[in-house]
């Protein structure tokens, strides 16, 4: 009699410049969604890529990207105390904290207050939520076939009923 079992392997891979660019269209999305939906946030003037402030926009996602890869696990350790209190929400305030340094860095880009950026923190994690349960890894499932021994068989023929033969 064959035992048979299925293993998951998940498709993680290194982050790469590819998955990172969109990654800054997700947050785009995001600061767009946001600033419709809020009148606190806004981005405008003349950027590189037009008068609609399609470069500020760019310029926005840039430094997200960035505050998020150098600055959140700097601000996340530091504060791990406040976080594992407050349940997790303590890192909505570090990314409210981040959009507000945001909107100080980039000109043409404005956060009126940190209620706004609560919200526009918000917006955008919701939407990187949506995207990413889209379009995230993919799960594979393989069939697998596990090998064991009878008691009576010989040596040889035994195997381990951990090992997965691929």
């Amino acid at each position: 009699m064959r035992e048979y079992k299925n293993v998951w392997i998940t498709d993680e891979r290194r982050p790469t410049w590819g998955r990172q660019a969109v990654r800054m269209v997700v947050i785009a999305l995001g600061v767009v969604i946001a600033a419709h939906t809020s009148n606190g946030i806004s981005y405008h003037g003349p950027g590189s890529f037009g008068p609609h402030g399609w470069g500020t926009l760019a310029l926005v996602a840039l430094a997200l990207s960035l505050f998020n890869m150098v600055l959140k696990p700097l601000l996340v350790v530091f504060t791990l105390p406040f976080v594992i209190l407050t349940f997790g929400l303590g890192l909505w305030v570090i990314n409210a904290l981040l959009f507000l340094l945001a909107g100080a860095v980039v000109p043409g880009f404005e956060v009126a207050s940190f209620g706004s950026a609560l919200w526009g923190s918000l917006v955008v994690s919701v939407v990187s939520l949506m995207v990413y349960l889209m379009l995230g890894p993919r799960r594979r499932s393989l069939r697998t076939r596990v090998l064991g021994g009878v008691s009576g068989s010989p040596p040889s023929a035994r195997r381990d009923r951990d090992v997965i033969d691929l």
